[in-house]
């Protein structure tokens, strides 16, 4: 790879294994100084310790490039605060944050109890926040940093079993705008991701009827060194001009999501009623309805 990021120093989260241990390789290839974070914990939260971590910076110490292992958990503050210490004790400076750590506890709505609902909340949204306020004083104060953040097509579109996830990762789309608006002043960077690629993670999909069974069949196809570029590039000083965006990576294909803006509007003078809005502004706006669908139902083509 290129030398796109050279020098710049970047924390990678949850980057043991998967598409988090992709970008990691990628920056360090691309000549960032990496910091590796990740609890080494299964995706059910069983066991833990730094030999997915340790095991990263190994593979780019055996490259050439630098690294550091860290194994605080991205669901507190002090974690947080630990992360992005390691990064300024060992190299002085940070200069991006890749908010890729995640965990599943899929449960259809109606079962899903506290503890799977607030430990999905705590890792993916609490943790986004946690790490991104971390670097945040060192952005303001150098002027200059870029978030990288993983989201989901499960909340931008939608699925069957996840609303924890789902409102978890659609979240982190509304963190990451405030983000972008509040730190553009100091030429701060919040950008999202939405990969597709099978991982550690997608390997929980339930997969019991043929729908599904074919959807986990495209997954397996999409590698997830395939999100790795994107993530070095808004990385970059290439994209100091790319903020707010929200991209997608499937296989070979990057996508630039559309975000939430009004398409119809509907006005009566003298004031809308229950019944009015039934006979008049409802029927009006129907053929603008979105229909109840999922991610697969709408990204529907093979990976290219």
């Amino acid at each position: 790879m290129s030398d796109i990021v050279a020098g710049k120093v970047v924390v990678v989260t949850g980057a043991g294994g998967g598409i988090g241990r992709s970008v990691a390789l990628a920056m360090a290839a691309s000549g960032a100084r990496v910091i590796v974070n990740d609890i080494g914990v299964s995706l059910a939260g069983e066991g833990g310790g730094d030999g997915p971590a340790q095991q990263v910076v190994a593979e780019i110490r055996a490259a050439g490039g630098e690294a550091v292992a860290n194994t605080d958990s991205v669901a507190s503050s002090e974690g947080a605060n630990r992360i992005v210490q390691t990064a300024i004790d060992h190299f002085g400076r940070i200069d991006a944050i890749v908010n890729n750590a995640g965990n599943l506890r899929d449960r259809v709505f109606h079962k899903m109890n506290e503890d799977e609902w607030r430990q999905v909340i705590d890792v993916h949204l609490h943790g986004a926040f946690f790490v991104s306020r971390a670097a945040a004083p060192f952005f303001r104060e150098q002027e200059s940093g870029a978030f990288v953040h993983m989201t989901s097509t499960s909340g931008l579109i939608g699925n069957l079993g996840q609303a924890n996830y789902a409102a978890a990762k659609l979240g982190v789309v509304a963190l990451s705008k405030s983000i972008a608006l509040d730190m553009s002043r100091y030429n701060v960077r919040s950008n999202c991701i939405a990969p597709f690629a099978w991982s550690r993670m997608t390997s929980s999909i339930p997969a019991d009827t043929p729908e599904a069974r074919a959807r986990v069949e495209k997954l397996k196809k999409m590698e997830p060194g395939k999100v790795a570029p994107l993530a070095v590039y808004l990385a970059s000083d290439a994209a100091r001009d790319v903020t707010a965006q929200l991209f997608a990576v499937r296989a070979n294909e990057i996508m630039l999501f559309s975000q939430p803006r009004p398409i119809r509007s509907v006005h009566l003078s003298e004031g809308w009623t229950p019944e009015s809005i039934a006979d008049v502004a409802i029927p009006s706006m129907r053929k603008q309805f979105f229909a109840l669908e999922r991610s697969p139902d709408v990204i529907d083509w093979d990976p290219i």
